[in-house]
């Protein structure tokens, strides 16, 4: 996270990159293997908070996305956004989590149609979605970083140096990128897409470009064991002139304030305390992966 748009992005039409692990794998498990809670949600805010702790089990929708949600190696569900969920979820008084895979594009359909309770995904809080779901504040924020060759011969630091030095240029499918770097200068029709960053990794060791852009995270990730490629220092990009910063946060469906609220309240507490970083940090995220964003500023007011 990053994708439909890197980690939900916003470009029209697309959505934040993902790498489906697992999801194939244990498909079966989110469809048959679903306690269902009642569907009826009523005025004034929803109850599904008081049914989900009748039940005792949140359904999670997640997107098989390493590091934000996904099923390990030993068929458990984990991830920044399950972990987090664990601990929010049992202070609310649901003891249990049960994931429900889906692709990314999915979840906020599959949300609304009450196939999972909560997207806990990492998805980033843009306009658009806020129209169709609403989000608690961010529990991240994220900023960009290239994968380069070592040393970073051509001295590329964001998207502007990209567009200066005549780099090639390459990043994920449906991701951010693409529309950060357009806005730099580059041509669109210029840019190597290829699925995820570990392809951009092996185009920029094997020479096919210079550069693939992608979130802090996963490029710093994915370049640990590389002899031929660094990760660039983490840089804001541009979106309409002004610096942007993405944040990521769990959605719910727009009658359920009432659990966001709950849910926000609790997530406040973990910032404070800094147990928050703590739950996070084991997935790859740093102290400036923190964020004191709020919804309603990434939501547009």
């Amino acid at each position: 996270m990053a994708p439909p748009l890197e980690h939900g992005a916003h470009i029209s039409g697309t959505t934040r990159r993902s790498l489906l692990a697992g999801v194939a794998a244990l498909g079966a498990l989110g469809a048959a293997g679903c306690s269902r809670v009642a569907t009826a949600s009523t005025e004034g805010g929803g109850d599904l908070l008081d049914r989900l702790r009748a039940a005792g089990v949140v359904r999670l929708g997640i997107a098989g996305e390493i590091p934000f949600g996904y099923i390990d190696k030993n068929g458990e569900l984990t991830g920044e956004a399950p972990e987090l969920a664990r601990v929010i979820f049992k202070r609310l008084g649901v003891e249990k989590v049960q994931p429900v895979p889906t692709e990314f594009g999915s979840l906020i359909p599959g949300l609304n149609s009450q196939q999972f309770d909560v997207v806990a995904a990492g998805m980033y809080v843009t306009p658009e979605r806020c129209e169709q779901v609403i989000f608690a504040d961010p529990d991240y924020q994220m900023l960009d970083s290239f994968i380069v060759r070592k040393g970073n011969p051509k001295g590329l630091h964001n998207y502007k140096d990209v567009v200066d030095k005549k780099a090639k240029f390459a990043t994920g499918t449906g991701y951010a990128e693409i529309q950060y770097a357009v806005e730099a200068g580059y041509k669109e029709s210029d840019i190597l897409i290829v699925p995820d960053q570990v392809a951009g990794l092996n185009a920029v060791e094997a020479g096919r470009v210079d550069v693939f852009a992608g979130t802090a995270l996963t490029t710093r990730e994915v370049v640990k064991k590389s002899a031929k490629a660094e990760a660039t220092k983490a840089f804001t990009p541009t979106v309409g002139g002004k610096p942007h910063v993405d944040g990521g946060a769990f959605a719910f469906r727009r009658t359920e304030t009432n659990l966001r609220d709950a849910f926000n309240a609790e997530l406040r507490k973990l910032k404070k305390s800094g147990e928050l970083f703590r739950i996070l940090e084991p997935f790859g995220f740093t102290r400036a992966e923190m964020t004191d964003l709020t919804a309603k500023e990434l939501c547009g007011g």
